[in-house]
């Protein structure tokens, strides 16, 4: 057989010298299925419209191809030749860098503009010129009304991760952006999924499309990255006690702790600290410059505990994690997989660790139906767990300390010892003293807290709630997913908004994944006696949307009681509204089939940044 170079199967493709030179030089060898599907048609001049989820290679099936295509053209100022078009910066930098590693040999320049980046930095690289500008749509809209911007020059587009997008309520943004790209352009549109929303955009802004769909690539047998899996049932307000319990028997190198929101990032990160273990905060709340300091560390190895939300934590890619951990269970089981994905990297052994609550099993089985895999169901460690595993460890040192050597300086004083007491009581003695000063330190409610939990037998082993006047629960009515309507004087005209109302800054969080500003303290008053849920509702403050105009669609739909609604913040192009977790999915349903300002919106639980 005679050997080829490297980069012959991407020859094979058509891609040009230079572009094999670069990934010859990065290493790669084989191009992944939608790489070998996509790139052939886009240098054909087609419109893709690619279903591939991250970790396919979809960032090099599209910029491969786009460099060939930009290379050979010199860019005028503010006027880019390429695209990128992505729901994170952390997402943006990534794929710039990327492209930038491709096209290196080509001298071609690439700049990503997001929020939180210094808008000067920006417009100076703008003006000096680049071939492709890889944006946030917030971002990418901000330059584009300042004409520090301008896409008419515009050879190729591409929509990454268009879902994500739409999901974080960016769909009025890129209409605007598209609406002022040129007729004549080629159009990449890549999905993890392709609901009827997505097929509707791909309709209108591609022109004849291929169509290809890439499924992840699963292992060989063998090959499987080796993630332990494992849920701990926990009730809501034991979950930080639960968590230092658990990381106190794993005794992880590194972890990610998932939370929903940026306030629980905020006081699981302190109450970890406090419990002994060098914690960093990851979430939409800080600056660019902060969040590089925080990833810097964690790289380092100099943080134990990386606690993050879900959209901050997109786009990172940490080798050496050994323990993912969901302090919630995720909505979707797609984000379960992904999350997973970070541990049992390279060969290395990994733990995923769920927390469910006792209500929450049916959306642990949904992600076991959906994905195949096998999550055990555990009970927190007990005390004695937590002892025994110290014990261990507290052996494990005394063995390679004996292996060690080196101990005929602490001879004498053993000897002298053993001239008055037992030799194994001074043993013991010896063995107490270091196990109690190696244990690492944690509050005497950790260790004294009994949290075993059961999940609840049979389908429905509590009725649901009622959130009438005076009750604890909710009555389900006769239109079928209602509710029994309670008195319109129990309304509460209190929700207030969250969001600032100031003048549009470049910088400001919500279109970039960074929804902005959240309220720093719980609204005043009493607090519910049901777990909420928080919505995500796509009208906001520019469609004229008071906080009564969601109470009265709510209760007017549903039945529920004003009463019964947490607190609403509302933003310039959605609003956030918190209410009965029970009963969340038929507002969302209710929401969805009814219009609000004249608009019928995209409603859905929210992912906090």
């Amino acid at each position: 057989m005679t050997d080829t170079p490297p980069q012959s199967a991407f020859a094979a493709l058509g891609l040009a010298p230079q572009l094999l030179s670069a990934l010859s030089t990065l290493g790669y060898e084989e191009p992944t299925p939608i790489q070998r599907e996509a790139i052939p048609l886009l240098l054909g001049g087609r419109d893709l419209l690619g279903q591939a989820a991250t970790g396919t290679g979809k960032t090099a099936a599209f910029a491969l191809p786009l460099l060939q295509r930009v290379a050979s053209i010199e860019p005028k100022p503010n006027h880019p030749l390429a695209l990128v078009l992505v729901p994170t910066r952390e997402l943006a930098m990534q794929v710039a860098e990327a492209v930038h590693k491709y096209g290196k040999e080509q001298r071609v320049y690439v700049l990503p503009i997001y929020g939180g980046q210094s808008f000067g930095q920006q417009l100076r690289a703008l003006d000096r010129g680049v071939s492709v500008v890889v944006a946030t749509p917030g971002r990418a809209l901000d330059h584009l009304e300042r004409k520090t911007l301008v896409l008419d020059d515009l050879k190729v587009v591409v929509l990454d991760e268009a879902d994500e997008m739409l999901d974080m309520g960016f769909a009025e943004d890129l209409e605007a952006i598209l609406e002022r790209t040129p007729k004549e352009k080629q159009t990449a549109l890549f999905s993890a999924t392709l609901p009827p929303r997505i097929l509707d955009i791909a309709e209108r802004v591609l022109s004849n499309p291929a169509r290809i769909s890439i499924e992840r690539e699963r292992p060989a047998e063998g090959e499987l990255p080796r993630v332990k899996q494992v849920a701990y049932v926990v009730r809501r307000q034991q979950k930080a006690a639960a968590l230092a319990r658990v990381l106190d028997i794993e005794t992880p190198t590194s972890a990610i702790v998932f939370c929903r929101t940026r306030i629980e990032v905020d006081e699981l990160t302190e109450a970890m600290n406090a419990h002994g273990y060098r914690a960093e905060a990851l979430h939409g709340g800080f600056s660019q410059d902060h969040r590089d300091r925080v990833m810097k560390r964690f790289r380092g190895e100099k943080a134990d505990l990386l606690i993050a939300t879900d959209v901050a934590a997109r786009g990172l890619d940490i080798q050496h994690v050994s323990h993912v951990v969901n302090f919630d269970v995720p909505s979707e089981p797609e984000s379960y997989v992904h999350r997973i994905g970070r541990t049992g990297r390279a060969g290395r052994d990994g733990v995923a660790i769920t927390f469910v609550e006792p209500r929450e099993h049916r959306l642990l089985r949904n992600i076991q139906r959906a994905t195949g895999l096998t999550i055990e169901v555990a009970t927190i460690p007990t005390v004695e767990d937590l002892r025994r595993q110290r014990l261990a460890v507290t052996k494990a040192n005394l063995r390679e300390a004996l292996i060690a050597g080196e101990l005929d300086s602490f001879r004498p004083v053993i000897e002298e010892l053993s001239a008055e007491s037992d030799p194994l009581d001074v043993a013991a003695a010896a063995l107490k003293l270091f196990h109690e000063a190696s244990r690492r330190e944690s509050s005497a409610r950790a260790e004294e807290e009994d949290l075993t939990v059961e999940f609840p037998q049979g389908r429905d082993s509590r009725g649901p709630r009622d959130f009438r006047e005076g009750r604890g629960g909710f009555d389900r009515g006769p239109r079928g997913g209602g509710f029994e309507r309670g008195p319109r004087e129990g309304f509460d005209s209190g929700p207030r908004e969250g969001f600032d109302s100031g003048p549009r800054d470049a910088d400001r969080g919500p279109r970039d994944g960074d929804r902005g500003p959240r309220r720093d303290a719980p609204r005043r008053g009493r607090r519910p006696e049901w777990d909420t849920a928080r919505l995500f509702v796509g009208v906001g403050r520019l469609d004229g949307l008071r906080p009564g105009d969601l109470v009265g669609a709510i209760a007017n739909e549903t039945g529920l009681p004003g009463h019964a609604i947490g607190a609403i913040e509302i933003a310039d192009r959605f609003a956030l509204v918190e209410v009965p977790a029970e009963v969340a999915n038929t507002v969302i349903d209710a929401l969805r089939g009814t219009k609000i300002r004249g608009r019928r919106p995209n409603v859905r639980f929210d992912r906090e940044t």
